[in-house]
């Protein structure tokens, strides 16, 4: 294991040179203080997980102290917000420190969050609050327990620096963790800005970087744009199966390498609700939870637009037209393990459906349901369920197509089935409940909420002794909760 004055530093986006990112000192917060850290994020960097109850490890991740090698820079880069396009945006409140590699010689981008104004600030101060970034380090340690791709999250440092949103709040800053900090937003920037020479640098520097596999193929960016194709139908698939909402997906906040990328309004379901829209200042639903997978496309579609420089028009329509079956076959699959089915048959997607249409109808917790399911045969599991369920006629009928489709499997150990079901039906989300209640707690002083909650998110899928609170349905104000992008 490594200490903190040990890390490897390579800033290769930092060598683009200053039409790609700006360099940028950050801006200390007053008596920093760690608020939590992950021990899973620190081994990324083979870091011993006791240095984050160091000093020296809140003055590094507060902007007090910077290591010699490191090259903070604010990356310059556009995109497309709620539809419309934004000219230049860039890292208003965000520093890459530097890229380091680890001992598996593995590159992780250093990114502070919260670390003061940028060029590209705007009429922002550049800081975040200490909601927003627990909010932040939460859903993305979370996210990583789910299998879901995300950037990760190293820490979260508090402090006494008053900022002001709706309300006088304190500054925090969060560390996260990335193989790129490169978004769609940054092709679409130099793209209309009608700069080809440093577009086609910068899409030399992904394709050596992060593709090298690509340049190996006779047309290297086309079989870039369709490894980001097939990430991002993987990814949202993912999302949509776990009931995850990322509610501003704007092109600036799509990555290039098809993780879940900046935080703001998130959500998970709690009760399914194909239209639920978790983002307060989303009023017209552009970003709801079922408009997630064609806005996905339509922002696939918006790099496929910035790369007609370097792939012809017909090309990137063909790729283009594989997100929906690639997104369709993923969704199915893992829907149907999360059904407890180990074989495909062609009415699986109607059974899916119906079974669906009758949750939204009757308000039943979305991962409770599907935990609950695997706990016992599907004859009984169905029997302990249907009480949920207003339309109990319409449960029947589906809970007999059910436990035939079953039955056609063959014989099942239940103790298997029970297995097999449970390692991808979590028994802990990360709702937004249970983070609210860490964030007042934390408010107040106490840090013990938060680092309980990741401790118990960080192993969703294993029921974990004296935890039971936390995966109960959450109370009605908690179905209710108002989360804007400024969260």
């Amino acid at each position: 294991m490594k200490a903190l004055d040990e890390l490897t530093f390579d800033n290769r986006f930092a060598r683009l040179g200053d039409t790609f990112s700006a360099h940028v000192l950050p801006e200390p917060i007053d008596n920093p203080r760690l608020v939590v850290a992950s021990p899973a994020a620190m081994a990324l960097l083979d870091l011993d997980p006791a240095v984050a109850e160091t000093p020296v490890f809140a003055e590094l991740f507060s902007g007090h102290k910077l290591w010699a090698e490191a090259e903070p820079r604010a990356m310059v880069y556009s995109g497309h917000q709620f539809g419309g396009y934004t000219p230049q945006l860039g890292d208003g409140r965000g520093l890459l420190l530097g890229e380091v590699y680890n001992e598996a010689g593995e590159h992780w981008d250093l990114h502070l969050k919260g670390a003061g104004q940028t060029p590209f600030s705007r009429m922002g101060d550049g800081r975040a609050v200490l909601r927003s970034s627990i909010r932040e380090f939460l859903a993305s340690e979370a996210l990583h327990a789910l299998n879901i791709p995300t950037t990760r999250a190293l820490c979260v440092i508090g402090s006494d620096t008053p900022v002001w949103r709706e309300k006088q709040e304190r500054a925090a800053m969060v560390l996260r963790l990335a193989h790129s900090h490169i978004r769609f937003g940054h092709f679409e920037y130099f793209y209309y800005t009608k700069k080809p020479e440093q577009q086609a640098e910068l899409g030399e520097h992904v394709l050596a970087m992060h593709f090298p596999e690509c340049l190996e193929q006779p047309e290297p960016y086309l079989a870039m744009f369709r490894e980001i194709v097939e990430r991002n139908a993987e990814m949202i698939a993912k999302w949509q199966a776990y009931g995850f909402c990322h509610g501003v997906m704007n092109t600036d906040n799509m990555s290039i390498l098809g993780i879940t990328f900046d935080f703001g309004p998130f959500a998970f379901l709690d009760d399914f609700d194909a239209h639920f829209i978790c983002n307060h200042s989303d009023h017209e639903g552009r970003y709801s939870f079922s408009n997630q997978v064609p806005i996905g496309q339509w922002n696939l579609s918006a790099l496929a637009q910035a790369l007609t420089p370097f792939i012809s028009v017909d090309a990137l329509r063909e790729t283009l037209g594989l997100y929906l079956p690639l997104y369709q076959a993923h969704y199915l699959d893992l829907m149907r393990r999360r059904l407890g089915l180990t074989t495909a048959e062609e009415d699986d997607q109607k059974l899916l459906e119906q079974l669906l249409q009758l949750m939204q109808n009757s308000g039943v917790d979305y991962t409770l349901f599907f935990r609950r399911l695997g706990d016992e045969s599907a004859e009984l599991a169905v029997a302990r369920l249907r009480d949920d369920f207003i339309d109990i006629k319409g449960f029947d009928a589906w809970a007999e197509l059910y436990v035939a489709r079953v039955a056609r499997e063959g014989e099942v150990d239940q103790a298997q089935r029970r297995e097999r079901m449970h390692a991808v039906n979590p028994l802990y989300i990360l709702r937004n409940y249970l983070a609210q209640n860490a964030i007042d707690a934390a408010e107040s002083g106490d840090y013990s909420e938060v680092r309980r909650l990741h401790a118990v998110l960080s192993n969703p899928f294993d029921e974990q002794a004296g935890m039971g609170s936390y995966a109960e349905r959450p109370p009605e104000w908690g179905k209710h909760l108002e989360i804007s992008c400024s969260s």
